[in-house]
């Protein structure tokens, strides 16, 4: 069928879908590759969770701009500028020669992520009618829910009968058939009056949130970065977030807007939502690391293995709306949050002769139920919030999340990299790969004493909307 054939409400979701599912695949796609990678780059496997980092903190410190750029410049001419960004982006890290490179290269992708994703979204927004909104939004969650599945199996593939490299070029046509698509079939709207950029706020967080992240990430790397300066980038980092604590009390329209902190919910979903996700970010990270570097797997086997999580997360979606209604949000978060800890523990537990079918069977479970946690957390985050604040906390609840994500992979890495130092070693054991697991499921752990607070009845007013609840396609696309 011909694309102009198409009704606006799929036509538009489904570019905007392409994207998603581009930037999904992407960010899922390198983890099972990293060994790989830090060979062919002569580097430390575990000195690549810097790429990780990098492209995690570039998506949330782009991110709180995206909507400014396409109120002032024009949806489709952000959207599809950040589709060339990214494209660009990932044939660069195809052609990487050093870890600097291919660090420097993961933020360039990550500034055309952090435009395109929200800006597609704000395309749907804008140009779909109201009535036809939920149906097209639920396109939105297939490239989420897939993304996550193919990208370890895929990588792994692609790394073990081709060459890593091909990761990133596969990425081309998807991105020039976006191009054409954008100019072809989405209109370029704009708002008229457009509050100033917060430029002032931007730079302030962008560097306080770059550097108490990435100055932690390479506190254990004294081949690359001397401890003295990891502690001198984190340090500058803290003075920047404090500086812009202070700006964002004055300023109307701060970048991020702290006083949405002041409702309960939008608190826990965010700050006790990150501390959970600390813990989920170094998954994708240990788990491929310890399945190839200790266990002996090949990148395609560890990529057949870690997809179980992701498959697991997608059988939630279908189910999570019934459970929340019927226990409340309370309950299941405070209780789910241990749980989901525990199951983050257990990979602690792997040996090289667990057999995979067990591995596979815990990690699904784990997925489904990590899965609940994280559609409570984004449903409970905006029941309070003012319409007026939505796009506000939107932005908050997508930087935060981005910066507990790469933070999961720091403190990983710096649990590894501290262990195998002691030992005056240069490789990594499986008891440092346990010691990281338990480490990170702890602090997943400490979300418990966020949501512990929430009153009983958190969440109330959305376990009453039935008829949203009832479909999964009403839910927030998932983490």
């Amino acid at each position: 069928m011909p694309f102009k054939a198409l009704p606006p409400q799929v036509l538009i979701p489904l570019i905007v879908a392409c994207a998603l599912f581009m930037e999904q695949v992407d960010a899922t796609v390198i983890a099972t590759s990293l060994p790989a990678i830090a060979k062919d780059l002569g580097e430390d496997p575990v000195s690549l969770k810097l790429a990780m980092t990098s492209y995690l903190l570039s998506l949330a410190v782009f991110i709180p701009a995206s909507g400014w750029a396409a109120d002032r410049y024009g949806a489709r001419t952000v959207f599809r500028s950040a589709i060339v960004i990214f494209t660009v982006g990932s044939v660069l890290c195809g052609l990487s020669s050093s870890l600097g490179d291919f660090v420097l290269y993961r933020i360039i992708q990550g500034l055309g992520g952090a435009m395109m994703v929200p800006v597609g979204r704000l395309v749907i927004l804008r140009t779909v009618p109201k009535s036809e909104l939920v149906s097209s939004l639920a396109w939105l969650t297939i490239p989420a829910l897939l993304g996550p599945v193919f990208g370890p199996p895929l990588g792994g593939f692609i790394t073990t009968f081709f060459n890593w490299r091909f990761i990133f070029f596969i990425n081309v046509p998807i991105g020039i058939l976006g191009v054409f698509l954008a100019t072809r079939f989405i209109e370029n709207v704009r708002e008229e009056d457009v509050p100033p950029l917060d430029l002032k706020g931007l730079v302030l967080s962008g560097v306080g949130l770059a550097g108490l992240v990435f100055g932690f990430a390479v506190a254990g790397q004294e081949v690359l970065v001397p401890l003295w300066a990891a502690l001198a980038i984190a340090g500058v980092g803290a003075l920047s977030m404090t500086l812009y604590v202070r700006h964002a009390r004055v300023t109307p329209h701060a970048v991020l807007d702290l006083s949405l902190l002041r409702h309960a919910t939008f608190r826990a979903g965010v700050v006790g939502g990150s501390l959970f996700r600390v813990g989920i970010g170094a998954l994708p990270f240990l788990l491929p690391l310890m399945l190839q570097l200790s266990f002996g797997l090949s990148p395609f086997a560890s990529g057949l293995l870690t997809f179980a999580a992701s498959a697991g997360a997608m059988a939630m979606k279908f189910t999570a709306a019934p459970i929340l209604r019927r226990l409340g949000y309370k309950r299941v978060l405070v209780a789910n949050a241990l749980v989901c800890s525990g199951f983050i523990a257990v990979n602690a537990t792997f040996t090289p002769l667990t057999p995979h079918w067990v591995i596979i069977m815990l990690l699904l479970v784990g997925g489904f139920l990590r899965s609940l946690q994280f559609t409570a957390l984004n449903a409970l985050s905006y029941a309070d919030v003012e319409p007026h604040e939505m796009s506000r906390a939107t932005s908050f609840a997508s930087v935060a999340q981005q910066v507990s994500l790469s933070f999961g992979v720091a403190l990983a890495g710096l649990v590894l990299e501290t262990l195998r130092a002691h030992r005056g070693e240069t490789t990594v054991t499986q008891a440092d790969f346990s010691a990281a697991f338990l480490a990170v499921a702890a602090v997943s752990a400490l979300s418990l004493l966020y949501f512990i607070r929430l009153p009983k009845d958190a969440g109330a007013s959305l376990t009453a909307r039935k008829p949203d609840l009832d479909d999964p396609r009403s839910e927030v696309p998932p983490d």
